[in-house]
């Protein structure tokens, strides 16, 4: 299956700090990759690079972002904007935050697809049927309302609505069920599920829950330090993690077994922070299969079949979890 959109050696710097360092994947059509890590591990960088959204002082240094074969990255700036929202949509992890608190949010959606040359009365038109595409009843008096008026998870769904609204071919989600509660985090993860077959979207989930990852993605990409560490699918991965990262992150997650308010399991140390790497594998002072070379070089991301791994120790040659 070909790739709607596929990402190669990505770096993106804040400063003269690379923030994300080399990342690449490719997602196709109906297909969600997911991309997992600790906070501050680039992956939302890594999203914002793609969707040319950086903060002031961020800037792409390398690798390019293409989207159904075009380099989203060598496009003058007034065709990124096209494509941005057009073709690339994105949820924000806050719809508090991200919604305009003093426009009507029928007008907020409806404005993202004026700008991008939909007349006023097929804008209006769009919204209304979008708005019901995301499971809002009552469309047009939802469009009337303005965000304070609605629960967390009706303006995570406005959020969705105004993001699909201009039929993107991807769908890029920056922890958009951080801030909601079990179920309605669920509903909103049937929503994104349904849409992505309903318009064959390459999906983007960025997201730091392993659980969120199990229900929703067909790929999953491991980040630590600014760069991927372990790639492979979602059932591989789960069963067999082949980065020491992965296997401590699904140690930490609850499971029927685990006994009734017991300490989890935890990766020990701090995550590595981008200024100050060590020279050998950021994940090294923390990690309880390292060996010499873990602390002089880097490792490169390899085939670890089902997957690739960033790791010189290959899970077969684990020495247990302890150090």
């Amino acid at each position: 299956m070909s790739s709607v959109l596929r990402v190669e050696g990505l770096r993106t710097a804040i400063g003269d700090v690379e923030i994300v360092r080399g990342v690449g994947f490719a997602v196709a059509a109906g297909e969600t990759l997911a991309v997992v890590g600790e906070s501050g591990s680039g992956k939302s960088m890594t999203a914002l690079s793609i969707a040319g959204l950086l903060p002031r002082g961020g800037r792409v240094v390398g690798g390019e972002v293409l989207l159904e074969g075009r380099d989203v990255l060598a496009l003058p700036e007034a065709r990124r904007r096209a494509v941005r929202g057009a073709e690339i949509g994105m949820i924000y992890q806050d719809p508090m935050t991200s919604l305009n608190p003093l426009t009507r949010v029928g007008a907020q959606v409806a404005e993202g697809l004026t700008a991008h040359g939909w007349t006023k009365v097929r804008a209006r038109s769009r919204t209304l049927e979008v708005l019901a595409e995301v499971g809002l009843p009552s469309p047009a008096a939802i469009a009337r309302l303005y965000p304070h008026q609605l629960s967390g998870g009706m303006r995570q769904r406005v959020l969705i609505a105004a993001a699909i609204a201009p039929r993107p071919k991807v769908l890029i989600a920056d922890e958009p069920t951080t801030a909601l509660d079990v179920t309605i985090q669920q509903q909103i993860l049937d929503v994104v599920a349904r849409l992505r077959d309903e318009y064959g979207l390459a999906v983007v989930w960025i997201t730091h829950d392993l659980g969120v990852v199990a229900r929703i993605a067909d790929e999953v990409l491991v980040m630590y330090a600014g760069r991927a560490v372990e790639r492979a699918s979602v059932r591989p991965l789960f069963a067999a993690p082949a980065h020491p990262y992965t296997a401590g992150l699904l140690r930490s997650i609850p499971t029927p077994a685990t006994v009734h308010r017991g300490a989890l399991p935890q990766i020990g140390g701090i995550p590595a922070a981008p200024s100050g790497l060590p020279a050998g594998c950021p994940f090294a002072p923390r990690c309880p299969q390292r060996i010499g070379r873990c602390e002089h070089e880097e490792p490169p991301l390899t085939d670890r079949s089902p997957g690739h791994a960033a790791c010189w120790v290959s899970p077969e040659h684990w020495a247990g979890e302890a150090r």
